[in-house]
Parts: structure tokens; sequence; C-alpha cells
């Protein structure tokens, strides 16, 4: 093995698994986990590209289409997103005990999972597509509106097959300590991504659709490419004829972790819809019809995107942490577990302050806005609805960093109980805060008149659901990772 390494020169030591259970713990984590931080600022690029190539060719009315549904599609990728991620942590425990062959039957019974999974989102969300609109206030009132958001979720619906199994085999070489690889696909497919948007926009002329179809197709040549890059370089990973059945046991194995990571990203969406409903009120007179311009949903909208890109580096940070406890955790390394998850959190606060200071200068003059859409769309209105978003949010950084970070910590232990016990408490006050607050600091019900402070009481949601939620898995933080107990 070490004399392939050194044949393979630098691209051989660059590709190498990092070993998660031996070395320094921040260290180690450190580099885990920034390729894996590139990796989520990538997948946020792929975002943005859309935004941008929309906010430049669409018309306002579109692009606050397109906007509308990012909490729709980020509800059912993020359950997606969410299973696989829960399916790795069995995947790595196998990696951490050596136990290759039950590493190749947690391979195949996520196969079998991916799909019946995928298959079940596609048909649930594309029938119940025109009420999932209007539950972000999204209807047939406002034609153009409707319609390019409607287009958009279709063909992102479609392709949940795709990204669902990128999602999966960078969980499994994550769960080898490899998180290089899946960057480098990253890398390929977001310059594709580019090349597609402007292609399928602009000469295509395909508008939504032709945005949400370059993303599909990205996701679908990255996952063509890493899966026959993980069976090359990691030939103990070849299912055998005996691992391509599986039984009743590891199916529970595998739901039992992945499907309340799954219910807690989608709560965490569940929420995020909550508020979006909230905040295209803010665009409605009081016969229903859009303000002009829809200054709310595409201030608030371009802010969303640039809070979503600040947080992969904690996403990136919890990932790493996620694998890393999984590792060692099936090790049987308690003390690993509890220096690590404080080291992660040390760095964490270190990124908080990074953030914030990127934000903060981003926010001057709107300046993130001009990046997502052109001048025409960006006003006074649409600079104040998204920099009061985005600088609260940014304040209390450190609140969400502390939930990624110890929220990861405790699913890599197993303790998912806690976790979705965390999604539960965040949805809970983030629906309410949006749901009520905003009218009550008003003294009446929200539209394009309401009040400042009814909208600051709305952005407060994310900081309070960020707070509710980390509560919650103090029991296992303190009692399990400090306390070093199983």
């Amino acid at each position: 093995m070490e004399t392939k390494e050194k044949r393979g020169g630098f691209l051989g030591r660059l590709l190498r698994p990092v070993e998660l259970t031996s070395g320094t713990p921040w260290r180690v984590i450190l580099a885990y986990s920034l390729p894996i931080m590139l990796s989520y600022l990538l997948q946020q690029i792929y975002i943005i590209t859309d935004a941008v190539i929309c906010g430049q060719v669409l018309t306002a009315e579109q692009v606050a289409g397109v906007n509308d549904t990012y909490s729709l599609t980020f509800i059912v990728l993020q359950f997606a997103f969410g299973c696989t991620s829960g399916f790795s942590v069995i995947t790595a425990g196998a990696v951490g005990r050596g136990d290759m062959r039950a590493a190749r039957r947690s391979f195949m019974t996520q196969v079998y999972l991916t799909l019946g999974i995928s298959a079940l989102l596609t048909i649930l969300s594309i029938a119940f597509l025109p009420q999932l609109l209007g539950l972000v206030n999204v209807t047939k009132t406002n034609p153009e509106v409707y319609e390019a958001a409607y287009s958009y979720c279709v063909v992102i619906f479609i392709g949940i097959v795709a990204q669902m199994g990128y999602n999966f085999i960078c969980g499994i070489l994550r769960a080898y300590g490899d998180s290089v690889t899946p960057l480098v696909f990253l890398l390929i497919s977001t310059a594709l991504n580019v090349g597609l948007d402007i292609l399928f926009l602009v000469p295509f002329g395909w508008g939504p659709t032709g945005a949400a179809a370059a993303t599909i197709l990205t996701q679908l040549i990255s996952l063509i490419g890493c899966t026959v890059y993980t069976f090359l370089r990691y030939p103990d990973l070849r299912p055998r004829r005996e691992d391509l059945r599986t039984d009743g046991a590891s199916l529970r194995s595998h739901i039992t972790q992945g499907i309340p990571l799954g219910l807690q990203f989608a709560i965490l969406a569940i929420g995020i819809i909550a508020m979006s409903s909230a905040v295209v009120r803010f665009d409605l007179m009081d016969d229903g019809v859009m303000v002009p311009g829809t200054p709310a949903q595409n201030g608030y909208g371009a802010g969303v995107k640039l809070v979503n890109f600040l947080m992969a580096f904690f996403n990136g940070l919890g990932a790493a942490m996620l694998g890393y406890n999984a590792q060692n955790y099936g090790k049987g390394d308690f003390r690993r577990v509890k220096s690590g998850t404080l080291q992660s959190l040390v760095m964490m606060l270190i990124i908080s302050v990074l953030c914030f200071v990127a934000g903060a200068l981003l926010c001057i003059g709107g300046t993130y806005q001009y990046i997502f859409m052109s001048a025409d769309k960006v006003s006074e209105r649409s600079i104040y609805f998204g920099n009061t978003f985005v600088m609260i949010d940014i304040s209390l950084y450190f609140i969400l960093g502390f939930l990624i970070v110890v929220r990861s910590a405790v699913q890599g232990i197993m303790k998912v109980r806690f976790v979705l016990a965390a999604g539960t408490a965040e949805l809970i006050s983030r629906t309410l805060m949006c749901t009520f607050l905003p009218g009550i600091v008003n003294g009446a019900p929200t539209g394009a008149t309401a009040s400042s402070a009814a909208y600051i009481a709305l952005c407060f949601g994310d900081p309070v659901a960020w707070v509710l939620a980390s509560a919650a898995l103090l029991i296992p933080f303190f009692g399990n990772i400090i306390g070093g107990k199983p």
C-alpha cells in the first residue's frame, strides 16, 4: 500500500484517506474537514450560479419564483441527504473496527435504501407540489411567479435520485476517511454546471427549468464518476455475491441511524418554509397582489444564499465530526471522542468570528445582492430586508455552530433520539415565532405596509430555534461525550 502511495507522488498522498483513529484530534479533524468545507462551498456555488445567471436573465417575478422554491426543495433534499449521512455512520463504525465485510453489506443496504427513498420522495413531492407551493404563498394569483416555481421544482424533484445517490457515495468515501475525492469530482462538475447553466438559460432560453436541469445533470455526472472511482480505489468495498442480499437487521440498523437525521434535516426545512411563507406576506398588498419587484422575497432570498454560503464552514466541520466520532466510537475510544468534540468547538468559535466579518463586509451597500441579482432588481427595500436578516443571523452564528457540531458529534455516537428531539424543538420554536410573533409586534396581520419591528421579530426566528435545538443536545453532550459514557 505504501509503495503505491509513493508511486502516486503528490496526488497519491493527497487522495490518501485520513486516519481518524490516531494523531492529534484537532489536526486530524482539520485535515479531514477542510476538503468537506470546500465541497459544501462548491455545492453552494451550484445554488449561487443558478441565482446569478437567473438574476441576470430572468424577470423579477421569475427570480422570486426560483427563490421561493428554495425552502421546498430544501425540505425534500435535506431529508434525503440526512438519511444518507445517518447511513454512513454504520459504514464508518465498521471501518473503525476494521470489519470490511460489514462495510460492504452496509454499502449494499444503502444502495437499496437510497433507491427506495428517492423514488418515494419523487412521487410524493411532484404529486403534492401545488399544495407545497401554497404553503409558501405561491399561488396562481401571481401566474409568472407560480409557473417559474412549479417548473423549477418538477425538474429538481425528478432528479432526487441523482442528488441523493451522489451524497450517498460521498458519505461512503468519508466513512473511509477520504474527504478529498468528493471535492475533486465536485470541482469538475461545478465547472460543468456553470457551462450548462449558461447554455440552458441564455442561448436555449429554457428559463427556470434550464437552471434546474443543469444542476441535476451535473449531480448525475458526479454520481457516476465517484462510483467508478470508489470501486477502483477501494477494491475491498466491491460487493461479493453474498453481500447483495440484505436482511432485516441491517435494514433496521441503517433506518434507525438514517431516518432520524433525515427527519432532523426535514424538520429544519419545515421551519424554513414557515419563515419563507411569512416573508412573502411582506410583499403582499391588501388585495393579495404582490408589490412590483418583490423586494422582500428577493432581498431575503439573496440573504439566505449568503448565510447558507457562510454556513458551509459549519456544515463541513459537522460532517467531519460525524465521521470522526463514528470511527472512534466504533473502535471504543471514548477519550478521543471527547477531546475531538471539544477541540472542534474551539475551531467553530474561530469560524464564527470569520463568518461575521465576511458577512458584515458583504452587507455594505448590499454588495451580495448585486452578485445574485441584476442591478435593476436591487433597491433600498430589498437591501433592507436582506441586510436585516443577514446581520441578525451572523451576529449569533456561534449558536448555530454549536448546534451543528454537537448534533453531528451526538449522531456519531449513535444517540439518534436526541438528534430528533433537537429537530423537533427547532421546528416548534421557529414555526411559532414566524407564525405569530410578527403579527403580535405589528399589532395586525403583516403585509407590505407592516412595521420594521415586525420583520425584525420574524428574523429572530432562526436564533431562537438554534438555542432551543441546542438545549435538547446538552444531555448527551455532557453525559456521554464529556462524561465518556457509551
